[in-house]
């Protein structure tokens, strides 16, 4: 007999609401490479709350030659948008941190504890895209005998880096962020493939949508078909809900 309430819940669609928190997006205006204006924020906050998204913590770029925010800056912007937020009766709650670039001036930010974070003193850094910094290792350390708790951005795209290389860093004290993006081929096939090797070793601890601009939104959204972001989504020792 034919039963359309199996049918029905083969196709119960997934979204983000088991993470409850975005914890790496540029969601605040005109800062940096993400929304120019308070208007791509509020759409691009609206695409994150229709995928189940309940709580973003925005995270601009801090880069000593092209990004030169402070936490001043940041949180000026993060108090413009929320009032933008609030009058327009967007129920959000919405906080902020940083993407500190390891630059010459990261070693100094973190020994003079001028590192914006999240939750309980979690710290979010990226890499270049080119080349690993040569102090790595000790800059973690570093953070991890200050009371930081490291979170290493998108690390699939760091085409220099291998799965032992970051399993290595994992057990230095470094935790894992991918963008689910990554995971639909958005940033090439290679970080496609990491992505999902990463997912695979169960060495992820943060996913996120690293949100700039709309094609991300739609990449976020195009994500959550994918078996690997299901899998993530499902039952999986993610710690975004620790950030609630």
């Amino acid at each position: 007999m034919f039963s359309f309430f199996k049918k029905k819940d083969a196709h119960v669609a997934i979204n983000y609401e088991p993470i409850w928190v975005d914890m790496h997006s540029h969601v605040l205006p005109g800062i940096d490479d993400g929304a120019r204006n308070v208007e791509d924020s509020i759409v691009l906050i609206d695409k994150m709350m229709e995928l189940g998204i309940k709580k973003i913590i925005a995270t601009p770029h801090i880069m000593a030659d092209y990004y030169k925010n402070t936490a001043e800056t940041i949180n000026n912007s993060l108090e413009i948008l929320k009032a933008e937020l609030k009058e327009r009766n967007i129920d959000i709650e919405i906080e902020a941190a940083a993407e500190h670039y390891y630059d010459e001036t990261f070693d100094a930010r973190i020994n003079d504890h001028k590192l914006m974070t999240m939750g309980d003193n979690y710290v979010l850094f990226e890499f270049s895209f080119i080349s690993m910094p040569p102090n790595a290792v000790g800059a973690i350390l570093r953070m991890k005998e200050l009371g930081y708790k490291p979170i290493l951005a998108h690390p699939e795209r760091y085409p220099y880096m291998d799965i032992e290389q970051l399993r290595n860093m994992r057990d230095w004290g470094c935790m894992l962020q991918i963008n689910t993006i990554s995971l639909t081929g958005y940033f090439g096939k290679d970080a496609k493939k990491m992505a999902e090797s990463l997912v695979d070793n169960e060495l992820v601890d943060f996913i996120s949508s690293d949100m700039h601009h709309l094609k991300h939104a739609e990449a976020f959204k195009t994500a959550l078909k994918l078996p690997h972001v299901i899998k993530l989504l499902s039952n999986y020792p993610l710690k975004n809900i620790m950030l609630k």
